[in-house]
């Protein structure tokens, strides 16, 4: 088949199985423009929530496709890619986070929605590149935290509270080997451009950013700043709904390694084939999937 074939295919599959796709924005063009819905991982798995579709075919990693999965216990979570993981997710385990409690205990756990579920049922909260700051800051009683396993989103975090926040050392290597050079030199070609960092940056490239915002900020900004350039520095995958979104504004990648490999693995014929089987499908164990449905209401009552 070609692709408009398998296109049609996967469109009629949809309505037949009664299933909504959902796209994280740093998956190919081609694959952000089947989906109904495109956005970070906590919100399109909420937003799923809120539909009436039986069967969620999840467009991301791994860690999205649990997320999807604790918030809709009732519906068939399908992950076209098994094979696509996230490194930072993978550098921190349950008894990781059994052995921090153990040596800091009564100390608030905050863990990144970037992280398995079995990691997000040992935590206090979680919280999301967004609205890090707005949960430490909640934990009146407790003057330190501790945030796993993003240490720049965690440092990021501790410039802005005064409460001194502890942190697991992992990172997303795409954001983390973001050079300062290859910045610098974007902004020297593109001076008009604002620069916007992900909080999962190192914070030598915070320092170089005119704004700091979660993907869903980002995308919010451009559509909202009078600016007519960006230089954007997270995964180039955004660069697709921007220029959708934005088609009188310049957009220029900060690196080209901005690059995840697990992202881009989707392909239309994944997706095509997990809706004909209904596989790979993602489930979690029900102990599990309420405790971390805990971890990630309790952010959510916040606001």
């Amino acid at each position: 088949m070609n692709k408009e074939e398998i296109v049609k295919r996967i469109l009629q599959l949809k309505r037949e199985k009664n299933a909504i796709i959902l796209a994280h924005n740093y998956q190919p063009p081609v694959i952000q423009d089947i989906a109904d819905m495109t956005g970070d991982s906590l919100e399109l798995s909420r937003q799923a929530a809120s539909t009436a579709a039986e069967v969620i075919v999840f467009c991301g990693v791994a860690f999205m496709a649990e997320t999807a999965a604790i918030l809709n216990p009732g519906k068939t979570v399908l992950l076209p890619r098994l094979d696509a993981g996230c490194p930072m997710a993978d550098m921190i385990t349950p008894e990781d986070v059994r052995t921090v409690r153990a040596k800091y205990p009564g100390i608030p756990i905050v863990t990144y929605v970037n992280s398995t579920a079995a990691v997000k049922a040992e935590s206090t909260v979680c919280c999301t590149s967004a609205n890090s700051i707005h949960v430490v800051e909640s934990f009146k009683d407790h003057d330190t935290v501790y945030m796993a396993p993003d240490q720049n989103l965690a440092k990021y975090t501790a410039r802005h509270t005064k409460k001194q926040v502890m942190h697991w050392n992992g990172y997303c290597p795409i954001h983390h080997h973001l050079k300062m050079d290859a910045v610098k030199k974007k902004k020297q070609e593109h001076p008009e451009a604002l620069f916007l960092a992900h909080p999962e940056c190192p914070p030598e490239i915070l320092d170089l950013a005119d704004m700091i915002q979660s993907t869903s900020g980002m995308l919010r900004f451009v559509r909202e700043s009078t600016h007519e350039a960006f230089i954007i520095g997270t995964e180039e995958g955004i660069l697709h709904p921007m220029r959708k979104q934005n088609p009188d504004k310049r957009f220029y990648s900060a690196s080209g390694s901005l690059i995840c490999p697990d992202m881009k693995k989707t392909s239309l014929e994944d997706v095509l084939r997990s809706l004909e089987t209904l596989q790979p499908r993602i489930t979690v164990p029900e102990d599990i999937r309420v405790r971390a449905l805990g971890a990630v209401e309790r952010m959510l009552t916040l606001g």
